[in-house]
């Protein structure tokens, strides 16, 4: 292995440095085409547009033309570059710099690894993490102010959840945002409290902007810092192109001014945030759209609930394992189809998180509501998650024309909590791929990165396995929602290029379409189902350029 990663690494250089054309010969390369799998064993691009596949029995152009610059690929495989259709580019470039508290075993755990960064950072006012999941805790219970005021009594500390609908303050950070046991809960969020009725330290969606209003923003040069770090690190996992689910208008000048400086090295289809207060003026102004495709946005992100691991998922009926609560949501009724109809009205493809069954009815709905013309339906728009839902909505996905933006890893990642927030009769609906797949639905596959890793490969499997990487439980969990591996590829290809209006451009390989294709070092449609999340990326191309290279290990 070592070996040939070194022998392709030469090649490689010097190749893509001075050559127009370029012929990647010896591989395994598959793509899609009419819904089926396409194979082949070269391929040809010029600048940054594919020219030919070649197939088996296919003669190959004479190698000693100098106008074509050849790369051995030594028989591995080629792929489109595969697209996540959502996910969180700036917060995942933060979490590359914040404390980490996924897989922490309790929230003394937690606060001791929050320590350890202090300690390496004693330059920031601030710490800030992300990651912690009192699901996987002893006692499952929610942690508190104190465990932290052990450690910081005069720092303030801010840890978001997991699934970035909760956040873990201490003493001193309260006491910043004015926090005192007369302090109300926001609409559509939720202080929770001490047996005293003292806020105990965690705030629940809405009201974390309690304590992050407080929080210093990030000015521009720091976000595209930020940005460019994150956009590489995807590059190496295999991503050419993300769909950047809810950003702030200074998100967007920061892409904007990486983007006329031809620094971008994916793709990215943005989608503004509603609850930015220039958002409304940013859409008068129209879609953005930069001339190598690097940049786009002409959606907008609305968060119509919470998530199901904090209970802030709205549900129809009451949490199996809490009586009297069903979840939050985030908009009354009336601002939600109005947040929605302006956005269709200014021609914006509309992308609603909705976890909850309450919450996907109550979208599906608005949309057809709101979808009363062929143009407001040919925006494409989307529900992000489509997590819980009811059986008798499944279909409205496709009769609605509406998309189900999905994330595997969420179905692996939440099997040991799902059952007992749900119940047995309403799991029937939840994480249901299959179900949707069978009514015609669109599905885009993505991660949630941060909240899950941006691994494509960890979804492919998840998506094909139901497992996680135990390869369990045994079988899949709720087997027959599982996808082929056809359905899963395309879930972060073609389909997921669809959803953003890309089809024509991306997440399939033919001549015409953009030179975004990577080459890995196994064959997802051959190795084995449990394997597949092992898959790792050689070497990455996004418009003919090579962006990423994996050194030799």
């Amino acid at each position: 292995m070592k070996k040939s990663l070194i022998s392709l690494a030469l090649l490689l250089a010097p190749a893509l440095a001075c050559a127009q054309s370029t012929l990647i010969s010896n591989i395994k390369g598959y793509t899609l085409q009419d819904d089926k799998l396409l194979t082949f064993n070269a391929i040809e691009f010029t600048d940054d547009k594919i020219t030919r596949l070649y197939q088996s029995g296919d003669q190959l152009p004479d190698l000693s033309d100098r106008q074509t610059s050849h790369i051995n690929g030594q028989g591995k495989t080629l792929l489109p570059g595969l697209i996540d259709a959502h996910g969180h580019v700036l917060g995942y470039g933060l979490s590359l710099l914040r404390a980490d508290l996924t897989n922490t075993a309790s929230e003394q755990d937690a606060a001791k690894r929050v320590l350890d960064y202090g300690k390496q950072n004693s330059d920031l006012t601030w710490l800030q993490g992300r990651g912690w999941n009192q699901v996987q805790w002893p006692g499952k219970t929610f942690p508190g102010a104190a465990s932290l005021d052990k450690y910081f009594p005069d720092r303030p500390v801010w840890l978001r959840r997991i699934d970035g609908h909760a956040g873990w303050a201490n003493s001193k950070a309260m006491a910043l945002a004015g926090i005192t046991k007369d302090t109300v809960s926001p609409p559509g969020g939720e202080i929770i409290r001490d047996s005293r009725g003292n806020a105990s330290g965690v705030f629940i969606d809405n009201a974390m902007t309690l304590i992050e209003s407080k929080i210093p923003p990030l000015t521009l040069e720091e976000q595209k810092a930020i940005l460019l770090k994150s956009m590489n690190a995807l590059a190496g996992v295999g991503l050419t192109s993300v769909h950047d689910a809810g950003i702030s208008v200074t998100n967007l000048k920061a892409y904007q001014a990486l983007s006329r400086e031809q620094k971008m090295p994916i793709r990215v289809n943005a989608m503004l945030d509603v609850t930015d207060k220039q958002w409304q003026d940013t859409l008068r102004q129209g879609p953005v759209r930069d001339k190598n495709d690097f940049l786009k946005m002409d959606s907008v992100k609305v968060v119509a609930d919470g998530a199901l691991g904090s209970r802030g998922a709205a549900l129809i009926e009451d949490y199996s394992d809490k009586h009297g609560h069903k979840g939050l949501l985030l908009f009354s009724d009336k601002a939600l189809l109005k947040v929605m109809k302006t956005a269709m009205d200014a021609g914006f493809q509309v992308n609603t998180h909705a976890i909850g069954d309450d919450a996907n009815k109550r979208v599906l709905d608005n949309y057809q509501q709101l979808l009363t013309t062929e143009k407001k339906r040919a925006l494409r728009h989307r529900i992000e998650h489509a997590q819980v839902l009811r059986l008798a909505d499944i279909p409205r996905f496709e009769q609605l024309g509406v998309i189900a933006s999905m994330q595997a890893t969420h179905a692996t990642s939440d099997k040991n909590m799902a059952g007992d927030r749900l119940g047995k009769d309403r799991i029937a609906g939840a994480y249901a791929w299959q179900k949707l797949l069978k009514t015609g639905a669109v599905l885009a596959a993505g991660s949630d990165f941060p909240i899950e890793s941006p691994n494509p490969f960890y979804g492919l499997h998840a998506s094909i396995t139901r497992q996680d990487q135990h390869n369990l439980p045994q079988g899949g969990w709720f087997a027959g929602e599982k996808m082929s591996r056809l359905q899963a590829f395309k879930s972060f290809s073609l389909d997921a290029a669809y959803a953003g209006h890309q089809e024509q451009l991306l997440g399939s390989l033919a001549p015409g379409k953009k030179a975004d294709f990577i080459l890995t070092d196994q064959d997802i449609f051959t190795v084995k189902a449990q394997d597949i999340w092992k898959t790792r990326v050689l070497a990455t191309w996004v418009d003919g350029k090579r962006v990423y290279q994996r050194k030799e290990q």
